[in-house]
């Protein structure tokens, strides 16, 4: 888990900090929050196994999505929160989340067998 929870850190860290000054291409944000949440999530049904897992590692990803727009928004001068990234979180959690349901649901595991 050690990985995964600083894949977290680094999206909390990426969400608060300072926007550079890039130029604006449509609709890329909402693609980059899918596939922050997207990664989290699939690579989250790598480490915990069963519905009730499953489920709290769905609702723990949502509920940090819209903690991350609430401190945007509120705590930030340069970054806003945005409904639409709430969206693309959630579309990003539920397809990696319905990976554990194909054979991709552990493809890292085959990649890379656990040790014991």
């Amino acid at each position: 888990m050690g990985l995964w929870g600083l894949a977290v850190v680094v999206v909390w860290v990426g969400c608060l900090m300072p926007l550079p000054e890039l130029p604006s291409v449509p609709a890329n944000d909402k693609w980059q929050h899918f596939a922050a949440y997207f990664l989290l999530a699939a690579s989250g049904v790598q480490l915990w196994r069963g519905r009730p897992a499953l489920v709290r590692l769905a609702l723990g990803l949502l509920l940090m999505g819209a903690a991350i727009e609430v401190a945007q928004g509120s705590f930030t001068a340069a970054r806003q929160a945005d409904p639409g990234d709430l969206l693309a979180n959630a579309l990003g959690v539920g397809v990696g989340i319905a990976l554990s349901a194909t054979p991709l649901g552990n493809v890292l595991l085959r990649l890379q067998p656990a040790r014991d």
